[in-house]
């Protein structure tokens, strides 16, 4: 038997009893505990379980009789396990209805689509009106988005190999994680970092190789409060400003980032986009093709301008 599902009918169980069960009742009436081969195979398997509830959260209470102190049993506290009711407006359930859109291309896809359907089949139909017309896309994590996701929930520190922005150095870290966040069509990890005894951010596609945890679960103690803007501004490094020939009525998320209005350039407008790094903003340009025209820096530029090429070579090559 599956043991999730013996948890599963363990919970149950007690969860539904009157008043406690002793050892005795759950092996006799918990589907997955007759298996035991012996009564060590039972305790061994029953004292698992017992860990697995607490790991969970589920609180798990020992009872003793008061005229029998060798008779123990056990029960779920109800009042400590069970959630109060859902009350959610339409308005709410249509924002989180949006907020679940982000996870459509992400690993967790299924999660939040499931999760969402929990709380719409206990509270209202979204208003529609609230997120007409509207639409949220975040990037894809990169691959290593999973692992991280796992260790910050088991508290445990990581170890990969990195490239620094501002120095292209390639060297291995080891870092407590503490959160993972998005920003400006990049995702980072928040965390300590073991080496230079100090918190730090790192941009999830500089990672090179897998990430591999690096110590006990547990052993991770995230901080109460964190300064998100220094650390992701460190991270990013420094910037820079482009000047952009956009034909006109085109690359409207790009004007909408210009310092200022823009400078007719015989059949196309010049704006000024300050950027935060160079290859996730040529990523970005690239994407309007002919529409965009870099004119400086050189070096985005010449990033751009690789990137086109590549996209022409495959198409001849197709």
């Amino acid at each position: 038997m599956d043991p999730a599902e013996r948890l599963l009918d363990l919970v149950i169980a007690l969860t539904h009893a009157e008043r406690r069960m002793t050892k005795a009742q759950i092996r006799a009436q918990v589907h997955g505990y007759e298996a035991a081969a012996s009564d060590d195979a039972f305790e061994r398997m029953f004292e698992r379980d017992k860990d697995a509830l607490r790991d969970l959260g589920i609180p798990l209470v020992t009872d003793t009789d008061a005229t029998h102190a060798d008779d123990v049993g056990y029960r779920i506290d109800t009042a400590g396990y069970e959630l109060p009711p859902v009350e959610l407006t339409p308005a709410e359930v249509g924002l989180l209805s949006l907020a679940a859109q982000v996870w459509r291309e992400a690993s967790l896809r299924g999660p939040a689509a499931r999760g969402l359907t929990k709380l719409r089949a206990v509270g209202p139909a979204p208003e529609p009106e609230i997120t007409a017309g509207v639409a949220l896309r975040v990037r894809a994590p990169e691959a290593g988005f999973s692992a991280l996701l796992d260790a910050i929930a088991a508290r445990a520190p990581v170890t990969f190999t990195y490239r620094a922005a501002s120095t292209g150095e390639v060297r291995v870290r080891l870092v407590e994680p503490w959160r993972l966040v998005c920003q400006d069509r990049g995702w980072y990890l928040l965390g300590f970092d073991r080496d230079r005894l100090a918190p730090r951010a790192f941009r999830l596609s500089r990672i090179e190789g897998r990430v591999r945890e690096a110590g006990a679960a547990g052993t991770v103690r995230p901080p109460d409060d964190v300064d998100l803007p220094d650390l992701l501004a460190r991270a990013r490094g420094v910037g820079g400003t482009a000047r952009l020939a956009v034909r006109p009525e085109r690359a409207v998320a790009l004007r909408a980032r210009a310092l200022g209005p823009p400078t007719p350039l015989a059949d196309r407008d010049v704006i000024e986009v300050p950027f935060e790094e160079a290859e996730p903003f040529a990523d970005e340009v690239a994407g309007y093709a002919d529409a965009v025209v870099v004119l400086d820096p050189a070096d985005l530029r010449a990033a751009v301008l690789t990137r086109l090429r590549a996209a022409a070579a495959l198409g001849a090559s197709g």
